[in-house]
């Protein structure tokens, strides 16, 4: 296997332990940002990811997110965070790490070449038409994400690639190819460090994007949110307040009318009647809280 540049030694790298700890931060600082700035290159690509994403989850599709050892822990991280972030069902999110949960104990290297283990994942997983598999690997090589992939595409799934090596074996297997140009690593071959940084990156638009095209931000405001502690019931007042134009208290009041969902207690405090009437409304918007909100006028 010829080594891509993930493998590469960094410009900076020789005599690197021999240097004040102050000149190693400073280098790994430097080498952190050139890694985020490679993501700029991959807008058109992510934005087109993203309408696959969003159109996947609106006519009743999955997003599944496929990955092993530091890039997986990417692609779950970001997976975790779209039921609460977004109100996306649990259900309709799928994480596949490779070794599941011990890898989150001991993240050994073997499971992800292993593609019997891969197939054997995305069988339960039951991936088929309809689902969107989001697949992430450093060196775009791993034989689990490639061998996922492949099963996804031969059941008419369709597959959305990150990796950080130009000509990446994975981006075969995509109908859409996000490539994450990083430098080599300070650490050669550690891509938990520049390529993870660009991956998190990458997958914090991305995702952040689909929630903006299902309709759950408006005006920066995380509308779709679920508030299931005290600091995030606290949030979805402020939200409501903020939108509304409300006391916190009065929004706090129309959350509790509207069972603790943000956009129908917008709905009512702009007009509509009761919870039914704001969830017909959101309903015909397609769950756009805007749309939604032009409709009452």
């Amino acid at each position: 296997m010829t080594a891509g540049r993930t493998e590469a030694r960094h410009e900076q790298a020789e005599g690197l332990d021999a240097r004040s700890p102050m000149e190693v931060l400073a280098v790994l600082s430097a080498a952190q940002q050139a890694a985020a700035a490679v993501v700029d290159a991959a807008i058109a690509d992510l934005a087109e990811a993203a309408k696959l994403a969003a159109n996947a989850l609106r006519s009743g599709g999955r997003l599944v997110y496929v990955g092993a050892g530091s890039s997986g822990l990417m692609a779950m991280a970001d997976a975790l965070e779209l039921p609460g972030t977004y109100g996306i069902p649990r259900d309709r999110i799928v994480i596949l790490l490779a070794g599941g949960a011990a890898s989150l104990e001991d993240l050994a290297g073997g499971y992800e070449d292993d593609e019997a283990l891969a197939i054997a994942d995305a069988e339960k997983a039951g991936i088929g038409k309809g689902d969107c598999v989001i697949c992430v690997t450093a060196s775009g090589s791993t034989p689990y994400a490639i061998a996922i992939a492949d099963y996804a595409r031969e059941r008419e799934a369709q597959v959305i690639a990150l990796a950080n090596n130009p000509g990446a074996p994975l981006f075969a297997y995509a109908d859409i190819s996000i490539l994450l140009q990083t430098p080599p690593e300070v650490i050669a071959g550690s891509t938990r460090m520049g390529a993870g940084t660009a991956q998190k990156i990458a997958f914090n638009m991305l995702s952040t994007l689909v929630g903006i095209q299902l309709g759950h931000v408006h005006d920066g405001y995380m509308v779709n949110l679920k508030a299931d502690n005290i600091k995030l019931k606290a949030r979805a007042g402020r939200i409501v307040a903020g939108i509304a134009g409300v006391g916190t208290d009065e929004a706090q009041k129309l959350l509790e009318q509207a069972e603790g969902s943000v956009k129908v207690a917008v709905l009512i405090a702009a007009g509509a009647p009761d919870v039914a009437a704001a969830k017909a409304a959101l309903d015909k918007s397609g769950q756009n809280l805007r749309s939604a909100l032009k409709s009452l006028e």
